[in-house]
């Protein structure tokens, strides 16, 4: 039996198949998400193999483009059912088809072709289907929650622990993906971010209910280093009339260049001091050692001086 609204708001009926193909009515309380492995909205055989629903990215505009097959309450034809097992497409069940890709081989080769990478979505795309979510939610009492676990393809692939028993698939009410359905082999929509998806469909904040994953965690110090040593600051030498803004990398770059060239030049100056010690030594009148603590004892009293001058400076 079919309850609440049927058609997605601002979704096109362009590729309309439920005229052709009927359908299941049925009472949804279940989403379940698919990746199409394209870059455009697919055809998908004229129809036969068609879900609920399907969102096309415009990376342009920073949307989803919704386009509609099935009502949401009438079952579609994207998940494999065999017979003697479990109903797959017609328990309750509203398909959703995300264009882009979870295969992480297929993100390589496509390079810079438009598309998104499903694990790696951007968050407004994730924004995007956060509101189709909630309206689900809302319309239609699909609970915001989901397995644990969402295994990066192709470890999502076939027969995993992630999958659903017959009986856990008939008692499941939420969002789930292609890789949970029992009778079915396909892993998408692998390593989604599902955790981050649903504090923006429960409007939580990602700081206090989702831990930053180390690959997030390393993007965000990597960036905050490229900005802060890219930073500008007047140089006290720079020749006069010239552009004295340098980058704080280059101050840093400079710094370890004159460490260099003045521990090579320290090192230098003790092995002339060894040497002249030796020399002194064998001419009588004082010892190696004496020249030596001469020389540490004339270094410290510069060293001294040296911090004497930087903390007047300060």
């Amino acid at each position: 039996m079919k309850t609440g609204p049927q058609r997605y708001p601002g979704a096109s009926l362009a590729a309309w198949y439920q005229d052709t193909f009927g359908g299941d009515a049925m009472e949804v309380n279940v989403v379940v998400l698919h990746t199409t492995e394209g870059r455009a909205l697919p055809d998908y055989g004229g129809g036969g193999s068609a879900p609920n629903l399907t969102a096309v990215p415009d990376l342009a505009a920073k949307k989803l483009r919704w386009f509609q097959h099935f009502d949401i309450e009438t079952s579609s034809r994207a998940l494999v059912n065999k017979p003697g097992g479990v109903a797959t497409n017609t328990l309750n069940v509203c398909q959703v088809e995300l264009v882009g890709t979870c295969d992480p081989v297929t993100h390589r080769e496509w390079g810079t072709k438009p598309h998104i990478f499903w694990p790696e979505a951007p968050d407004w795309a994730l924004a995007e289907l956060v509101v189709f979510l909630r309206w689900m939610n809302a319309q239609h009492g699909v609970p915001l929650a989901g397995p644990k676990a969402w295994p990066a393809y192709p470890s999502s692939y076939g027969a995993t622990d992630s999958r659903f028993t017959f009986a856990e698939w008939n008692a499941f009410a939420g969002v789930c993906g292609h890789m949970h359905v029992p009778e079915n082999d396909h892993g998408d929509p692998g390593a989604l971010d599902f955790n981050r998806l649903l504090a923006l469909a429960k409007g939580t904040t990602e700081e206090d209910d989702v831990p930053l994953t180390d690959a997030e965690i390393s993007k965000i110090a990597k960036a905050s280093a490229k900005e802060n040593w890219a930073y500008l600051l007047d140089s006290p030498t720079a020749a006069e009339g010239t552009n004295p803004a340098r980058t704080a990398g280059t101050f840093l770059r400079y710094g370890d260049a004159k460490y260099a060239a003045t521990t090579a030049q320290i090192g230098a100056l003790q092995g002339a001091v060894t040497a002249l010690a030796a020399v002194v030594g064998n001419a009588g009148g004082i010892t190696a050692e004496q020249v030596q603590a001469a020389a540490e004892a004339g270094a410290n009293a510069a060293l001294d001086r040296l911090g004497d001058a930087l903390t007047e400076g300060n």
